[in-house]
């Protein structure tokens, strides 16, 4: 490990499991203290309990819908490692795909409420209240955002729509906290973690790392460039550690870097996606 983030302080959210977990085991590793929050108590202490180093790892049971719960984790954060300098705003779900076509309108209304709380709304309440902590130390936001931040497909459209909503919300917040925090995105491609789905589509309980364990271990992704590349979160990391390191991306703001398998250059699949209609 480079050791870029000794004495860094970070709090991360949705970091119970996949990309979160990963990007909080691997801060400590690079010396950071880091406060992990997610909705799952028992996922949070186990992340506690499997770290090499648990003195440096603080879990904070917080839903991102709730600014009076992000203000106690942030307070809580400050008052165990005595400051904040980065915050990574990660909590998320996704909609498998489902496509307007296959969406009531109770369903859709429903959908969007709740996805969008989630991955849009908590890491606008995440951003209102870390910001006062991260001006103090000159810190920086990262915000886990997706190839569907760009492009079509990588979910359906609720998802697809919440991702560039927090593409421009980084893009935003960027300008309005230079020049005393930085805020970059980290856009990822596919990867086996434990991303659920809405509670309102009955999609909550299934895991999309039971896609990856479908497929065997001699058949890449399909449709991605870098197939051979990994789709551990562990591996996805790299980007969040340079973008939290003040000597290694001082200047950098507002950018989003893709790291997503070559997804962006791939071109489209097939012509239409509305074929079957």
């Amino acid at each position: 490990m480079s050791g870029w983030l000794e004495g860094n302080v970070a709090l991360i959210t949705g970091s119970g499991s996949g990309i979160g977990r990963a990007v909080a085991e691997r801060f400590v590793a690079e010396g950071a203290s880091v406060t992990i929050v997610g909705r799952h108590g028992d996922k949070l202490k186990e992340v506690v309990e499997a770290s090499p180093d648990p003195a440096r790892m603080h879990a904070v049971q917080t839903d991102v819908r709730d600014s009076e719960q992000l203000h106690a984790a942030v307070a809580e954060t400050v008052a165990r490692f005595g400051k904040l300098d980065t915050l990574v705003a990660n909590a998320g779900i996704w909609d498998y795909q489902r496509q307007l076509t296959r969406l009531t309108a109770a369903e859709l209304s429903e959908t969007f409420d709740e996805l969008f709380s989630i991955n849009v709304k908590g890491y606008f309440l995440a951003a209102e209240a870390a910001w006062r902590e991260l001006a103090k130390t000159r810190g920086s936001i990262i915000m886990t955002l997706s190839n569907a931040s760009f492009y079509v497909n990588g979910g359906g459209p609720v998802y697809t729509a919440s991702k560039h909503a927090c593409l421009g919300l980084m893009r935003e917040l960027a300008y309005e906290l230079a020049p005393k925090v930085r805020v970059n995105g980290v856009a990822c491609g596919g990867m086996n973690t434990d991303l659920r789905g809405p509670e309102s589509l009955s999609l909550n309980e299934r895991s999309l790392a039971a896609s990856f364990a479908k497929r065997s271990s001699d058949s890449p992704p399909p449709l991605i460039p870098l197939h051979d590349s990994s789709t551990d979160p562990r591996d996805f990391t790299g980007t969040y550690v340079l973008l939290a390191s003040r000597e290694q991306s001082g200047p950098i703001t507002g950018q989003a870097i893709s790291v997503d398998g070559g997804i962006g250059v791939r071109g489209f699949a097939t012509a239409a996606g509305g074929d079957h209609l």
